[in-house]
């Protein structure tokens, strides 16, 4: 990954992972000491989770898609569902946010707002929601209710679906569960709320059957790769997560989504990475990789090198950018030199807070529906 400008000294650097069974290469089950008999295992998770969590880390993303994924047979294909994986996680680790992606394309609102707000419940408010759309004809034919769209259409669902889960999040006021054993009253009605949502994509009235989730409202993290999504990013993101193949680009990328919205973002860049003890391991390791299987472009800043590099790297990030989510080529090699070299040596304060929200200076919002004090419903 090229250098840039020294970042400011105003910002926390935020650090998150994503983790995608063997790694974000289609071809990583195949190297030494990638496990590939336990990659669809609770044990695998529980130990890449575990290694995440002791670090401190930000934010641990799992991907997901309805693709099958690779024609080639060659490469790895099949994967876990992502809400349920982080669900498995939630109980067994402490401090960093758990963010699944579940798309908006061919997922009811209403489903998502019930799974991420069950995350955060279970996750003791760590719980976040990675916006992602479907957008091949594999996908479409795998539920068989539509067919495929471009990706503005796409996009314009997705920020309709945040609305909606939003609203939804806030249809149970904070102290609607009452569990008045005197009286028989477990809720109290009058402040459950119908959000009446009518859009062009869906018609929601509401309210949740889930209760109002420890955060409120869970963390949203809108990936940017075009116009489209940092539309949606400028407009719905707590947390931006930016594809760019080079630093001036992602540099105005940052600046473009902070006019847009007009607001504070967490602006994180995408950097995929394959650490080993020295830069010629680490070289020697990325071909072997592209031997296996030919072909594989990096879709964002790509890092190969030694620890100390990329310490150096997350040192110089571009302007506007408050931190990388880091997504292994290969795993677990990677990681654990991520958690054991890297995170020790970076320049984090201490995290206040036990949420997600607290994590990134975000305050609780109260529900949209609650009555302020002294006012009338």
């Amino acid at each position: 990954m090229s250098r840039s400008a020294p970042r400011g000294t105003s910002r926390t650097l935020r650090v998150g992972v994503e983790l995608d069974a063997a790694g974000r290469h289609s071809a990583a089950w195949r190297l030494p000491g990638a496990r590939p008999a336990e990659l669809f295992t609770a044990a695998h998770w529980r130990r890449l989770a575990a290694l995440v969590d002791g670090a401190d880390l930000d934010l641990l993303l799992v991907p997901d898609s309805f693709r099958l994924g690779s024609a080639d047979e060659r490469d790895q294909r099949g994967r876990l569902d992502a809400v349920a994986i982080a669900a498995h996680l939630a109980p067994l680790t402490r401090r960093t946010g758990l963010v699944p992606v579940v798309t908006t394309t061919h997922t009811e609102p209403f489903h998502t707002n019930k799974a991420v707000a069950t995350l955060d419940f279970t996750s003791r408010g760590r719980a976040g929601w990675q916006v992602e759309v479907s957008t091949t004809t594999e996908e479409a034919e795998a539920f068989g209710r539509r067919g495929t769209a471009p990706a503005p259409e796409l996009w314009q669902e997705a920020a309709e679906t945040v609305e909606v889960v939003r609203a939804l999040w806030d249809s149970w006021e904070d102290d609607a569960v009452v569990r008045d054993v005197a009286t028989g009253r477990f809720v109290d009605r009058d402040k459950l709320h119908h959000v009446d949502f009518a859009g062009e994509n869906f018609s929601v009235k509401g309210p949740s059957i889930t209760p109002r989730s420890p955060q409120g409202q869970p963390l949203v993290v809108v990936p940017v790769r075009d116009e489209p999504s940092l539309a949606v990013a400028a407009a719905h993101a707590d947390v931006a997560r930016v594809e760019a193949l080079d630093p001036a680009t992602a540099a105005a990328t940052a600046a473009r989504l902070r006019d847009l919205a007009g607001r504070e973002v967490t602006v994180l860049l995408d950097v995929e990475v394959l650490l080993r003890a020295t830069a010629g391991e680490a070289r020697e390791a990325a071909a072997h990789l592209e031997e296996l299987s030919p072909g594989h472009r990096p879709r964002t800043l790509r890092h190969l090198g030694e620890p100390a590099s990329l310490v150096a790297a997350l040192g110089q990030l571009p302007a506007g950018i408050d931190g990388a989510v880091l997504a292994p080529l290969d795993l677990p090699a990677t990681l654990e030199l991520l958690v054991a070299d890297v995170v020790p040596r970076l320049s984090r304060p201490a995290v206040a807070g036990t949420t997600l929200r607290e994590r990134f200076g975000l305050p609780r919002p109260a529900s949209r529906y609650a009555v302020p004090a002294g006012g009338t419903r």
